[in-house]
């Protein structure tokens, strides 16, 4: 009996510790607005930004990912995944620089809709009702909080060009989920790192001193703000906690990272939110609690979140 009451109490005292871990890693993920905007106006153009989010994960798992390098289909796999998601997460760094974060936020938690499309289209995997209707909601929340009146006119092509970084992460995660199984997941992880990285880097070396090199102590101090704070650190805690605590907890724990991006944009830049983006904000926790699929649970253990 005295076994039988320590194992339970280790095991809750496991599943509490796990899902500090979700909450800290999505809080990391919800911030990157404060570091990419800080950094454009440091006069970095915005691959740059995204190549240094990736590049320092990138280096430090690349024995990992070479570890696996038997399984070269599965790896291709994950590079042209990061490759997607790197140059998708261009658009993203641009749409903060001009557009509020939260309403990039939203737009970028259509990530959902953009999986569920492709693992249809391309995988053959067709959806369940229950995220048919998260995506309706997702949806509908995006008409909310990208619509004209909400947008100027003027920002409208950059925040549709916003909606390339959950385009890449749908496609990141149907890859993961239906093609990198076979690897570990710190493998999977540098797979797409490594990705975003190659993908990016031709842009990176044709591009001027001033866009990629930064000019002070501070911005190299956000650099690593990015790269750590947001990336790596996150990404391994997220890994490791999301498979203790299951699907349902992880979904819903990890929807604190859009109302963390409504405060970055409040606090950080002074934004003021309107009636629309938090209407936007409750439809898309309300779709995420909604999601408890064992895809979602593949996803959240497979991959670590990569705004």
């Amino acid at each position: 009996m005295t076994d039988s009451l320590s194992d339970a109490k280790a095991l809750d005292t496991k599943q509490t510790m796990a899902a500090l871990g979700v909450l800290f890693a999505s809080v990391c993920f919800g911030i990157v607005p404060y570091f990419s905007r800080n950094l454009t106006d440091q006069g970095l153009a915005a691959h740059s930004v995204a190549f240094y989010r990736y590049v320092i994960t990138a280096v430090i798992l690349l024995p990992a990912f070479l570890s696996q390098l038997k399984a070269w289909r599965e790896l291709v796999w994950g590079l042209c995944a990061g490759a997607g998601m790197g140059l998708g997460w261009i658009g993203y760094v641009r749409a903060v620089e001009t557009i509020p974060a939260s309403t990039v936020g939203v737009l970028y938690m259509t990530y959902p809709v953009f999986t569920v499309v492709i693992a249809w289209a391309i995988f053959g995997d067709p959806p369940s009702r229950r995220a048919l209707l998260a995506s309706g909601l997702i949806f509908l929340a995006a008409v909310i909080a990208g619509n004209p009146a909400a947008v100027p006119s003027q920002d409208l092509p950059t925040l549709i060009l916003s909606l390339a970084a959950p385009l890449g992460f749908g496609f990141g995660i149907c890859v993961l989920v239906h093609r990198l199984s076979r690897i570990p997941p710190l493998a999977r992880i540098a797979s797409v790192s490594l990705g975003s990285v190659l993908a990016l880097s031709p842009l990176v070396a044709t591009s001027t001193a001033a866009e990629i090199l930064p000019t002070d102590a501070n911005t190299w101090i956000m650099i690593l703000g990015i790269a750590v704070v947001s990336a790596l650190v996150p990404q391994l805690i997220y890994t490791v906690s999301s498979p203790i605590i299951g699907a349902s907890r992880t979904a819903v724990i990890g929807s604190v990272e859009l109302p963390t991006m409504f405060l970055v944009g409040m606090f950080a830049f002074g934004e003021t939110l309107t009636i629309a983006q938090l209407s936007a904000c409750a439809l898309v926790i309300t779709a995420i609690v909604l999601t408890r699929s064992r895809a979602t649970r593949n996803v959240t253990t497979n991959i670590a979140r990569n705004p």
